[in-house]
């Protein structure tokens, strides 16, 4: 079997156009049978970078055989020359391809990906309803009162989740954006004060059995980001999320020493020497790789085993099309290490769900993982008819 063309799509996803524009290949073969990748670069800005190197890594594998993963993968590493050096870009072409080849060597054996990865230590995944400050399903926000935010993590709970995460920084009282400098450094009395009323509406009107992760963006800093720890403590969150930017882990250790709530990072890390430093410091207690950018199912095996041996619990971070969902849902049911799945708001939105074959949701708050051969997910028609761009790869345009 050989790898004979390359598909490279930029989709539209509607209304949330302004923000995502899932970027997604399909890798197809001389026997007919293709798989579908995404590369997670959809949420922010990056979509075009993404694109463009998926566009280039295709290049780099026409001809081979899709069943031979590593290979392949270590060729997209080590010859793009970047790969090496990491980076979200490259690592999200990466990802995409090598997404794209376990759907396809799924569907040569019949079986769906978490077979290949090891088999499954779960069909049903915990999840939790994400993002609650921009809304939940039909109800769209975005919050800005203390009241709405108790409102909102209600109407999840009453669907059967037991679990939520929110940012309480994103948004201004009048629920406009609220500028990332009002979070860092030594915060205003006003932001702290904002900050814990609005943690304080969501437990007395909404209780605490049920798990509440805080969510930080990277908005704030160290000296912030402990200030809201300890509100985090008080409030007896399941995890601060991202509180500072991850690029100098030993800032992620200065807050996780000063407080007892685990520190849940890693969106934003790729590859596995990056995670190395994270679990050799104790950054980070969950560890949240995006199967879509950290180098794809192979390597996000690789860093989730890696995490275990320093007693790291997994949850994929999850915010692009319906293919990264089905992604981390594989790779979620075959670690031993899995915490929880995070099912983002967006998710639930049809702009994007429209754009892949299957829309699989939780169920009271729990998924299932796909069975279907591969991926068990990918591109609608709708998807590609209505792609923003769309270009094809059936050779090395350098020539090699």
């Amino acid at each position: 079997m050989k790898i004979t063309k390359v598909d490279v799509y930029m989709l539209d996803a509607g209304e949330q156009r302004w923000q995502r524009k899932p970027i997604i290949c399909r890798i197809h073969t001389d026997e007919g049978i293709y798989g579908d990748g995404e590369a997670g670069i959809a949420l922010g800005i990056g979509s075009t970078g993404a694109f463009g190197m998926v566009k280039d890594l295709a290049g780099l594998i026409i001809g081979m055989d899709p069943m031979n993963v590593e290979v392949i993968w270590n060729k997209m590493f080590k010859s793009s020359f970047w790969g090496m050096g990491g980076g979200a870009i490259v690592f999200a072409g990466i990802s995409a391809i090598d997404i794209a080849l376990w759907d396809i060597k799924g569907k040569v054996l019949g079986v769906p990906c978490y077979q290949l990865l090891g088999g499954k230590f779960r069909s049903k995944m915990r999840s939790y309803a994400s993002q609650l400050q921009f809304g939940w399903c039909d109800r769209i926000g975005p919050y800005g009162k203390p009241e709405e935010y108790a409102e909102i993590t209600q109407y999840a709970l009453d669907q059967g989740y037991d679990a939520v995460k929110i940012d309480f920084t994103q948004i201004g009282p009048d629920a406009t954006h609220l500028p990332k400098s009002e979070c860092e450094g030594i915060p205003t009395r006003k932001f702290i004060d904002m900050v814990e009323a609005r943690m304080k509406a969501v437990r007395d009107n909404c209780g605490w059995d049920f798990d509440m992760i805080v969510e930080n963006h990277c908005r704030t800093d160290a000296i912030s980001a402990v200030i809201i720890g300890e509100l985090c403590d008080k409030y007896k969150a399941m995890a601060l999320e991202e509180p500072t930017i991850p690029m100098n882990p030993m800032m992620h250790k200065a807050v996780h020493d000063k407080i007892k709530t685990p520190i849940a990072s890693g969106e934003r890390i790729f590859g596995r020497w990056h995670y190395m430093n994270n679990f050799m410091e104790n950054n980070v207690q969950l560890l949240q790789p995006d199967v879509c950018n950290c180098g794809g199912l192979t390597e996000a095996k690789k860093i989730c085993d890696m995490g275990q041996v320093f007693d790291v619990t997994v949850q994929a971070h999850c915010a692009g099309s319906p293919i990264s969902t089905a992604a981390a849902l594989h790779l979620e049911a075959a670690i031993p290490n899995f915490c929880i799945h995070e099912h983002h708001f967006r998710s639930t939105q049809p702009s994007l769900t429209v754009l892949c074959k299957y829309d699989y949701q939780p169920e009271r708050g729990v998924y299932t993982v796909p069975e279907l051969p591969g991926l068990g997910q990918e591109m609608s028609q709708f998807g590609m008819d209505t792609a923003l761009m769309h270009v094809v790869v059936d050779r090395d345009e350098r020539g090699l």
